[in-house]
């Protein structure tokens, strides 16, 4: 560790560090009835950093995790680095060949699994040779039948272990801390590298935009493999202020938890916001007892979302951001002047992306010669960043990493507008991606995957508007001449080699139009849908 009087990388080793000396007895954990101090999350870190040390997890070397939101995976945010080694959360909603190929091209060598995903790790457990070691998270109530051969249990994994501090600082900020898998929207799933000094940074900048202190309690609806859960899991940490962990979303255990709990800040989608609002009617629930802070992202929330959770009183963030800026880069700051606006006007006002993050030095929207566009809210152009809280590149991809990375900026592939203001407004997608439920899905790989169908001649998959999701993906399928093929047949062939979230919602059976170059005239079929509403993000 290079360190001197005024100088020492920036890690989040030190949050952590800093709020078990500050804070000893509060609470930094809660899941369910179990509440765990800061100064047990320290050591139960350390007793975690030194067990992997004991398996031969040193610098860059990975462990990779696949959990929902309970404690270890919180910890494993701080004892894998304290280890030297890097994280690799995987999301747990992918496919188990999707999981596998995360597993391989991170080069993980242990593995951290809950007891829930054992089945999909035994559906792969030939593709994860390069696993040496299994370590399972078991929960007293819970069944498990599979294990891996040689498996380990992971609270005796760690009362195995020494709770001193084994102090492996980063050689440098700049060192790899995690790497974050997209979610194969343009194919392969691609390695989103992060260093300890982006990590730091913006778990501070959520700090700064949340309006966070030690008084604050953090409810976990945001998955932590996602972006490192926003880089909350850090943040939170640093401020000293309480994590409530949750394996689910059920909204009656969502609204009972924000209730019984306190909770002053979340995270989500609108999809999320959506599910509480409507628990919340179904309960009876009229509004919180508290004032609640919830940032979301994806498709914009609606206007009826703004003004139902306003009546819960509930404050809604609107930010935007991509894997590859550890989750959020802008927010939707809101003026003084927009608050005399009415419901729907603020509503309109939020649904923009935005400005930068404090600590993001500078987003853009760019022309095809990397030109500014001018900020007069309808030319068109790519969102581009660079600064503090862009991705070090993609791990063992330096054809990817070259082309996101041109004349100086990050290239989002978000294509958007600049306002007078200074305010971004995304207008579409690059890559025909559709956001559903705060999930990336490319309509490329949907439409790669049908046409391995027997049935399929030609298909085109578009973004449908969907009241619960955001946006759902659409198949338009031109079958094979003499062929007959159903929909609920494509459905579960897609349901069979994808994510289901990925899975077309409806299929439609027709001729495609085409222009006179052959391109299929998507516009045109996402006109049936989307004709007479703003379009979304997606599609």
């Amino acid at each position: 560790m290079s360190t001197n009087s005024n100088y020492t990388p920036l890690t989040p080793q030190s949050f952590l560090r800093r709020s078990a000396r500050v804070y000893p007895d509060k609470a930094a954990m809660i899941y369910g009835a179990a509440r765990t101090s800061y100064k047990e999350l320290y050591e139960r870190a350390c007793r975690q950093a030194n067990a992997l040390r004991a398996l031969g997890i040193a610098k860059d070397k990975k462990v990779a995790l696949l959990a929902p939101n309970t404690p270890p995976h919180l910890e494993a945010h701080f004892g894998v680095h304290m280890a030297g080694g890097v994280l690799v959360s995987i999301n747990t909603r992918l496919s188990p060949k999707e999981i596998a190929f995360i597993a391989g091209h991170s080069q993980a060598e242990v593995m951290i699994v809950d007891w829930e995903w054992l089945p999909v790790i035994e559906s792969v457990h030939g593709d994860l040779q390069g696993i040496r070691q299994f370590v399972v998270i078991h929960e007293p109530a819970a069944e498990t039948g599979w294990e891996p051969a040689g498996a380990v249990d992971y609270e005796a994994w760690l009362a195995a272990s020494s709770a001193e501090d084994p102090h492996i600082y980063p050689d440098d900020e700049n060192d790899t801390i995690t790497i974050n898998y997209t979610s194969g929207t343009t194919g392969k799933p691609k390695g989103v590298v992060y260093t300890h000094r982006g990590a730091y940074l913006n778990g501070v900048c959520n700090l700064l935009e949340m309006n966070m202190n030690a008084d604050s309690v953090y409810m976990w609806t945001l998955p932590m493999f996602h972006c490192n859960g926003w880089c909350y899991t850090w943040g939170v940490t640093a401020i000293g202020g309480t994590h409530v962990c949750m394996r689910g979303t059920d909204p009656r255990e969502v609204i009972k938890t924000i209730i019984e709990r306190q909770v002053t800040h979340f995270c989500g989608a609108p999809i999320v916001l959506k599910m509480i609002a409507d628990g919340a009617e179904a309960a009876g629930v009229k509004a919180f007892p508290h004032r609640v802070k919830v940032s979301t992202a994806a498709a914009p929330p609606s206007p009826s979302v703004i003004s139902a959770m306003m009546a819960l009183n509930v404050d809604v963030i609107h930010v935007y951001g991509l894997t590859e800026t550890y989750g959020p880069t802008t927010v939707c700051e809101i003026q003084p002047d927009w608050r005399e606006e009415e419901t729907g006007g603020v509503a309109r006002l939020m649904a923009r992306q935005g400005v930068p993050y404090i600590l993001c030095e500078d987003m853009q929207v760019m022309d095809e010669s990397d030109n500014r566009v001018p900020a007069d809210g309808k030319t068109m152009g790519e969102v581009c960043m660079r600064g503090n809280i862009v991705m070090k590149g993609y791990y063992r991809n330096p054809e990817a990493s070259a082309e996101s990375f041109r004349n100086g900026w990050f290239h989002s592939g978000d294509l958007g507008v600049m306002h007078a203001d200074g305010y971004i407004e995304l207008k579409d997608r690059a890559k025909d991606i559709i956001i559903s439920g705060g999930e990336n899905i490319s309509t490329i790989e949907v439409e790669n995957m049908l046409y391995t169908h027997p049935a399929v001649q030609d298909v085109a998959v578009v973004s449908k508007p969907d009241e619960k999701w955001g946006e759902v993906p659409i198949a338009f399928i031109t079958p094979k001449e003499g062929v007959e093929v159903s929909e609920e047949e494509i459905i579960q062939f897609s349901r069979d080699n994808l994510a289901h979230f990925k899975a077309p919602k409806g299929v439609f059976f027709e001729t495609l139009p085409r222009t006179s170059t052959g391109k299929v005239q998507k516009y045109v079929l996402r006109e049936r849908f989307w004709s007479g509403r703003d379009k979304p993000i997606g599609g």
